[in-house]
């Protein structure tokens, strides 16, 4: 069995996540007041490459808090998160 030091990481806008390879574990979504997608690249510069992870929210929903089973989403380059207008998101991976 793997086992890591889960870290965390909070984006109130698109952005890098994590600049080398790790693995995504969970995340809370605050979606705010815009419909959308929330996606999770594996690149660490950018929203191109290999969309690993694709998340669907509604608008002003509650916050969105999901565990990752097994080992988690593999980003072997890191994670580059796109998010739709006002909405924030905590990331927890390692």
């Amino acid at each position: 069995m793997m086992q890591t030091d889960v870290k965390a990481v909070h984006l109130d806008a698109s952005g890098v996540g994590y600049a080398a390879p790790t693995r995504v574990k969970g995340y809370q979504v605050a979606p705010g007041g815009t419909a959308g997608e929330i996606q999770f690249f594996d690149n660490a510069t950018t929203n191109s490459g290999t969309n690993r992870l694709t998340l669907h929210v509604t608008t002003n929903t509650a916050v969105i808090a999901t565990l990752i089973p097994g080992e988690g989403v593999r980003f072997d380059n890191g994670f580059y998160v796109v998010l739709p207008t006002n909405a924030s998101i905590t990331v927890f991976y390692g």
